[in-house]
């Protein structure tokens, strides 16, 4: 990826940092920053190695790659010590295997969106969290911040529970210092983060230490419409879900024809694959999107053949396809220019793409597969003879048109679900 950091302003820089986040905190001490010549700016985003790593994490990382772009060194921390202060995500036994893998599966992404690693700082928690002057200061602030402070600042993050334990109450206060020890000017993190960031700005001067900026990415929305999380099978794709797992939760999602709200399909395409789309036009010889056809007009991001229709709607901006979703085509109609069907087709195939190479990688890495293997021993115990996951009992989901019926209060006809058996006959 080339970086033409020396003919790009101060304000080109501050604009490339901070476009398409959702908040930023300090933005005149970065744009002062960006004024500064010769001033190399460093930030550190972190990861706690809890749960299996999904696409959800397209959008920091794409993110990342528009720091590099514009100089900045960053810094990836492997938060193992938070994982297990975090009510015991990540047991104390497999830590390390887990920081394996969330090395491995985050170098595979990297690569595979064009940010070469070798401009990355991957640094683990523990190997300075552990020593002496960082205890002192973690006590230090122990004895500064209230019980409700630290409570209320890791409330968005810390997994809640009726008996929480203690340790839940020293997770804000070691990102804080984290901004410190890492010698960072800017911590960034998903707008969840927002009251730890908050609570950093208060306390670390207090230490005698400087306050941080603070930059945020909006969390992606799951495909069921509620938050993306490791947690919740349903509502995310694992970076290694074969393609027949990618076909089904997409399927699956919800995508309501015409509703724009809670549409996980349309919040994915927003977050994740129009970022990608113009990060990759950038960086390829001929600036074009991987998401079109060769024939795409200049400046399309992303393509979406219509099945009944045969043709091909070409987009540039996100407005340019709500526009479309929630066009009745004719008016009045209750169909609408762009279908669900036609759409989820589009973005299963896009995702696939992108994991193509992250699960090529995987396949020819055995240490990979042994960090997978070993960091998530259960997902391989509940699994078959054949050594694949065994297949969840899941709830089948009304069909698109189905649900747009019930949005407009219309029956369905007899005639209308005979056809829908024979659509679903011809497509198998």
């Amino acid at each position: 990826m080339s970086t033409n950091t020396e003919t790009l302003s101060p304000t080109e820089r501050y604009e490339l940092i901070t476009r398409n986040l959702g908040e930023v905190l300090g933005s005149q001490e970065l744009l002062k920053l960006c004024q500064e010549e010769g001033r190399i700016i460093t930030c550190y985003w972190g990861t706690a190695t809890t749960g299996r790593p999904h696409i959800g994490y397209f959008v920091p990382l794409t993110k990342i790659a528009d720091f590099l772009r514009a100089g900045v060194r960053v810094k990836v921390l492997l938060a193992d010590v938070h994982a297990f202060l975090d009510n015991l995500k990540a047991p104390l036994e497999l830590i390390n295997q887990r920081v394996s893998y969330y090395s491995h599966i985050l170098r595979a992404v990297f690569t595979s969106i064009g940010v070469p690693i070798d401009r990355l700082e991957f640094i683990t928690g523990s190997s300075y969290q552990y020593s002496t002057p960082y205890n002192k200061d973690c006590l230090k602030l122990a004895s500064l911040v209230s019980e409700r402070d630290a409570r209320k600042a890791g409330s968005e993050v810390v997994k809640e529970s009726d008996a929480p334990p203690l340790s839940g109450l020293l997770y804000p206060l070691l990102q804080a210092l984290d901004e410190e020890y890492l010698g960072v000017d800017f911590q960034f993190g998903g707008i969840d983060q927002r009251k730890i960031f908050t609570f950093a700005e208060l306390y670390l001067p207090r230490l005698g230490y400087a306050k941080r900026i603070h930059l945020m990415n909006t969390m992606v929305p799951g495909l069921t419409g509620t938050k993306m999380s490791s947690s919740d099978a349903k509502s995310k794709i694992d970076f290694l879900d074969s393609p027949e797992e990618v076909k089904k939760k997409i399927k699956d999602a919800v995508c309501v024809p015409g509703e724009i709200n809670g549409n996980g399909i349309l919040a994915f395409l927003e977050s994740v694959l129009l970022p990608i789309a113009d990060l990759k036009r950038n960086m390829s010889k001929d600036h074009t999107s991987p998401f079109v056809p060769s024939d795409a007009p200049e400046g399309a991001l992303f393509s979406v053949p219509r099945k009944r229709e045969k043709d091909v709607l070409h987009y540039s901006t996100y407005s340019d396809i709500v526009q479309d979703y929630q066009t009745e085509e004719p008016a009045g109609s209750g169909s609408f220019k762009l279908f669900p069907s036609d759409l989820k087709l589009s973005v299963t195939n896009a995702i696939l793409l992108l994991l193509a190479p992250i699960r090529d990688t995987y396949e020819k890495d055995s240490q990979f597969q042994d960090a997978n293997r070993l960091a998530y021993p259960d997902d391989f115990q509940n699994a078959s003879g054949d050594g694949k996951k065994k297949k969840e009992k899941k709830y089948t989901p009304k069909p698109d048109w189905v649900l747009e019926k019930e949005r407009q209060n219309k029956e369905i006809s007899m005639k209308e679900v005979g056809q829908a058996i024979a659509d679903v006959n011809e497509s198998k």
